[in-house]
């Protein structure tokens, strides 16, 4: 997988910064969202190449025996809290292989890569931009 790490870390590593908030990272982050989405796709399908297979997710729902509260009267007739086991449903993500045609993943993956190259340098020119009009201490 071939990359050129010197423009990814040079525009990553600003928008890894971003959820920090300050108005510098806000600017980043609201400006280069296309870049990100398309970078995490291709890292996606990347992965994807490399095992051979993708992974998706499905919900499922499963019994848990649990702890539940029930309320009771005691000899003084005053309602206090026991607790008896019961049974709850819960929402389980499952994660499952599914098989891939490597040649439309690959197809898809040259495809977001030339995207990815096209918004690299809208994406450099924002940073900049950003770290102009809002400029932070290095202290």
């Amino acid at each position: 997988m071939p990359r050129n790490t010197t423009l990814a870390a040079a525009v990553l590593l600003p928008l890894l910064v971003a959820a920090c908030g300050t108005p510098q990272d806000r600017c980043i982050s609201r400006n280069t969202g296309e870049y990100r989405t398309v970078s995490g796709l291709l890292a996606e399908v990347e992965g994807n190449l490399a095992r051979g297979y993708a992974w998706e997710e499905r919900q499922v729902i499963r019994d848990r025996l649990t702890q539940c509260r029930a309320y009771a009267r005691d000899r003084d007739g005053r309602v206090v809290a026991t607790y008896e086991p019961c049974w709850r449903d819960y929402v389980d993500v499952e994660r499952y292989r599914v098989p891939i045609d490597p040649a439309a993943e690959q197809r898809k993956r040259d495809n977001l890569a030339a995207r990815q190259a096209a918004l690299a340098g809208q994406a450099k020119a924002v940073v900049q931009a950003c770290q102009a009009a809002f400029p932070e201490d290095q202290g």
